[in-house]
This record gives structure tokens, C-alpha cells and sequence, in this order.
């Protein structure tokens, strides 16, 4: 037995051991990132909620408080709920692919592979990857996609030898963390990140959509294999208005410092 959905696109299952609540939630979640309800769009009243869902008051506050938490609506007093433009964020804490990480949070996210090619690398990057002199890499330029809008232009430096197998996967829908670990058998350890700002020329305004001279979030990384050896170094390029980065940091117990 299911009850209908608002607008009657999708229902609600009453024997899913998912609460009522959590059940509307994805619905509507689902169509703040697919786009059907747009950002600064009100969303139905509590009531027309009720009478959709065929629901309590309380079930359909309960959903719309999650939302709320995970920053997809926001309300206003005498007013009602109103579409977030998502702020995503990606937790420092952790090594992981921008795709990888925005997935484990439901937010839909794909690549367009601006280009790829073997180069000389400039000093920096062959100081950063410890290449041998005259060593190529692999230059790829994509821009990122965060709930169909641009999010960050990625500049990643790879060897070489591992740039041309890179060439032939499917890097509009896979991170490259994935591949290398999963496909070539390549476990990575950590990353070493700079962070600072920089101001979106013309080309980076037009590629992100934003106005030129906008701040822009720049991001500097290179990771390294498990065992040391630094494969991956990366430009990112992100929209500050859209994106955040989060980290958790622990005081270290008196008792140890002085030691």
C-alpha cells in the first residue's frame, strides 16, 4: 500500500521500515538536486505537504528540519521553506575524489574533459611529482559539475605512462583516486594541500559562471602512493560561493605537548 507523493510524481511506501519522514525527505531532496525545484523556489506549504503525503503536521516538519540541517531549504518566518543554493563541502579529514565525496553526500556530480595531453611539465610540477629531467606528463583539464552547475576547473599533472592508460577511462563520470586504486592497483597514502584564493580571469569566469575578477577558492595538492611516492599533483580552481572545505581539528593534551 503506498500513499501519493506530492504532485503525484512519486509515493511514499507505508510498509518501508524507512519513518514517514525520512521516505518524504528523499523526495523532496531528490528534487532540489535533480533541479525540479530550483534554488530561492518556495516549496509547498506544510498543508499542501500533508494533504500530498497523507501525513501529519509533525511527520512533514520532521522531514523539512533534515533539509534544513543538511542545508538544501531554508525558512522564513510567516513564509514558509525556500530552496537553498547548495553550499557543498568536502571533509580535509579524509583523502578522496571530489565525485567520490559529493556522491556519499546524494549530490549528482559528473566531469567535462576539457583536454588531455602528454607535455614537458613546467619546473613545478616536475619538482612536485620528483620526475628526472625531459620526463613528460599528463596534463588534464575538467571542469567539474556539482548539481548540474560548474564548480571547480581541476588541472591535474600525472606521469606520463599513467596519463595514457588515463586517457582511455571514462573521466566524465570517474574519479582518477578510483582508478588508480581500483583499476591499477595504485593505494594511495596522503595528500599535501595548499590553500589560498586567487581572482577568475576571463577564461576561469566564463568556465565557473562567475562574474570576471570574483574571488576564487585555488587549491594546491599532491598525493602520494601508499608507499610515499607522490603520483598526482592538482591545480582546483573552485567557486567560493558554492563550495566550502571542512576540516576537524583536535588539541593535543597538555600532557603531551610537554613532552
Amino acid at each position: 500500500m503506498t500513499a501519493p507523493g506530492a504532485d503525484g510524481a512519486q509515493r511514499i511506501k507505508l510498509t518501508s521500515p524507512l519513518p514517514l519522514y525520512t521516505q518524504i525527505k528523499e523526495i523532496l531532496r531528490a528534487r532540489i538536486l535533480d533541479g525540479s525545484y530550483q534554488p530561492h523556489q518556495q516549496m509547498p506549504s506544510e498543508s499542501e505537504m500533508m494533504a500530498s503525503f497523507d501525513v501529519s503536521r509533525i511527520t512533514v516538519r520532521q522531514a523539512l528540519n533534515d533539509l534544513q540541517n543538511e542545508g538544501l531549504i531554508f525558512r522564513i518566518h510567516g513564509k514558509g521553506s525556500f530552496v537553498s543554493k547548495p553550499k557543498a563541502f568536502q571533509d580535509l579529514g579524509r583523502l578522496q575524489g571530489f565525485g567520490e565525496a559529493m556522491r556519499q553526500m546524494g549530490y549528482e556530480t559528473f566531469a567535462r574533459v576539457l583536454s588531455i595531453k602528454t607535455v614537458l611539465p613546467p619546473p613545478q610540477v616536475a619538482e612536485k611529482l620528483h620526475l628526472p629531467k625531459r620526463a613528460k606528463v599528463t596534463e588534464l583539464h575538467r571542469l567539474r559539475f556539482l548539481n548540474r552547475e560548474p564548480i571547480s576547473l581541476d588541472v591535474t599533472y600525472v606521469p606520463a605512462a599513467i596519463g595514457q592508460r588515463l586517457a582511455k577511462e571514462d573521466l566524465a563520470a570517474r574519479d582518477v583516486f578510483a582508478i588508480l586504486e581500483n583499476d591499477y592497483g595504485l593505494a594511495l597514502g596522503h595528500a599535501e594541500l595548499q590553500i589560498g584564493s586567487t581572482l577568475a580571469d576571463e577564461t576561469l569566469a566564463g568556465q565557473l559562471r562567475v562574474e570576471e575578477g570574483s574571488p576564487v577558492l585555488f587549491i594546491e595538492r599532491t598525493t602520494h602512493t601508499a608507499d610515499g611516492v607522490p603520483i598526482d599533483y592538482e591545480h582546483l580552481y573552485y567557486r567560493g560561493d558554492a563550495f566550502q572545505y571542512k576540516v576537524r581539528v583536535d588539541r593535543v593534551p597538555v600532557s603531551e605537548r610537554a613532552s
